[in-house]
C-alpha cells in the first residue's frame, strides 16, 4: 500500500523562472513602503483600534505566505504554525527578561531560533510523507507548548504581562510603530515567497509536490529542497509572532498556541490559492478582515465557524482558490 498523503489543491500550470521579473518584487516594496508612509502619517488621527485590527490583519498576511512556502509550494501540509508562531513570541519574551533587548533586536533572533528549529524538525520529519508529515508538525507544537508551560522563567501556564514601551522616534504611539513592523515583516515575506516561487527552488518544489519519486529519480536533490523551503518558512512564521507580545501585552501559552492561528495560517493559503504567492495574501486579506469584523458586529466565536463555511464553499466551488478563479475568467 502507499503512503497516505494529505493533498492540497493545486493549479496545474508551473512557475517560471525569468530574470527581468524585478518589476514585481519592487512593486511589492513600493506597496509596501506607501502603506507604511500612510501609516505613519495618520498617526494619532485615526483611532487605534484601526491599527490594531490592521496589524491582525498584516500578521495573518505574513503567516500564511510563510506557510504556503513549505505547504503550498511542495505540499508539506504544516499543522505546527502555531508553534513557531509562539517560539517567536516567547523569544521576544525570554530576550526582554534577560536582556531588556528591543523589539527591534528580539524579531531576527526570533526568526534565527525558528528557523533553526524548522531545521532541526525537518531534518527529523520530512523524510515522512503526507499525513505523517502534519501529525509530526502537529506534535511538535504539542511539546513545545508543554515546555513553555513548565519555563518558568516566561511566565509558564500562567502567563506573563509584556509593558509596551514609549514609541520610537518619528511615531506617535507604539501601536503604529507595530503596525509598521508587521508591515515591514508582510512586506518581507511576499518578496521572499515571489522569489522561491520564480527560482529554481521554486521549481523544485513543484516537481517534488507533484511526484516526489519521479522528481529525486530526476536528479531533484529532495530533501536539501524540503530544508530550505522549512527554514525559510519556520523563520518567517517566527518573526511574525515576535512582535505579539507587545500587541496583547499578555501572553499565555493558550494564547500564543492558538487554534485559530494554526486554523487560519492553514486556511487563508486554501481559500486565495496554494499555486501562486499571491494566493496566501488574498485569502488573509479576505478571511482576516470578515474575522475583524464579526469580532465587533457579533461574536468572536464566530470565526473559526466562518472558517470552516468559506473551506467548504473554497472546497465545492473553487478547488484551487481564489486564485484558480481568476485564472479561469481570464482563459474564457
Amino acid at each position: 500500500m502507499g503512503t497516505p498523503t494529505l493533498a492540497v489543491p493545486q493549479s496545474t500550470e508551473r512557475p517560471e523562472p525569468r530574470a527581468h521579473g524585478w518589476h514585481g518584487t519592487a512593486l511589492i516594496v513600493l506597496c509596501g513602503l506607501a502603506l507604511i508612509a500612510g501609516a505613519m502619517l495618520l498617526g494619532q488621527n485615526l483611532s487605534e483600534f484601526y491599527y490594531l485590527t490592521a496589524y491582525v490583519v498584516l500578521q495573518y498576511v505574513a503567516l500564511a505566505t510563510a506557510w504556503n512556502i513549505l505547504g503550498g509550494a511542495a505540499g508539506y501540509v504544516n499543522f505546527g504554525s502555531a508553534g513557531f508562531f509562539a517560539v517567536g513570541a516567547y523569544t521576544t519574551i525570554a530576550l526582554g527578561n534577560a536582556f531588556g533587548a528591543p523589539l527591534v533586536l528580539a524579531i531576527p533572533v526570533a526568526g534565527l531560533v525558528a528557523g533553526l528549529l524548522g531545521l532541526v524538525t525537518g531534518y527529523l520529519t520530512l523524510r515522512l510523507r503526507g499525513v505523517f508529515f502534519s501529525i509530526a508538525t502537529l506534535a511538535l507544537a504539542v511539546v513545545l507548548q508543554t515546555l513553555v508551560v513548565n519555563w518558568s522563567f516566561v511566565g509558564g501556564s500562567r502567563g506573563v504581562y509584556v509593558l509596551r514601551p514609549d514609541p520610537p522616534a518619528f511615531f506617535a504611539t507604539y501601536v503604529v510603530f507595530l503596525v509598521v513592523v508587521m508591515l515591514v515583516l508582510a512586506t518581507l515575506s511576499l518578496v521572499i515567497a515571489r522569489g522561491v516561487e520564480r527560482s529554481w527552488i521554486g521549481i523544485g518544489l513543484a516537481a517534488l509536490r507533484d511526484d516526489e519519486v519521479a522528481a529525486e529519480l530526476a536528479g531533484v536533490p529532495s530533501l536539501r529542497l524540503k530544508l530550505i523551503a522549512t527554514v525559510l518558512s519556520g523563520g518567517l512564521m517566527g518573526m511574525a509572532g515576535a512582535p505579539f507580545p507587545y500587541y496583547v501585552t499578555y501572553v499565555d501559552p493558550t494564547s500564543a498556541f492558538s487554534l485559530a492561528i494554526a486554523v487560519n495560517t492553514v486556511a487563508m493559503p486554501l481559500i486565495g490559492g496554494t499555486a501562486r504567492w499571491w494566493g496566501p495574501l488574498v485569502g488573509a486579506l479576505i478571511l482576516a478582515t470578515a474575522q475583524q469584523v464579526l469580532t465587533v458586529t457579533i461574536s468572536s466565536s464566530a470565526n473559526l465557524l466562518i472558517v470552516g463555511l468559506l473551506l467548504v464553499i473554497c472546497v465545492v466551488a473553487m478547488p484551487n482558490g481564489v486564485v484558480g478563479l481568476v485564472r479561469y475568467w481570464r482563459r474564457a
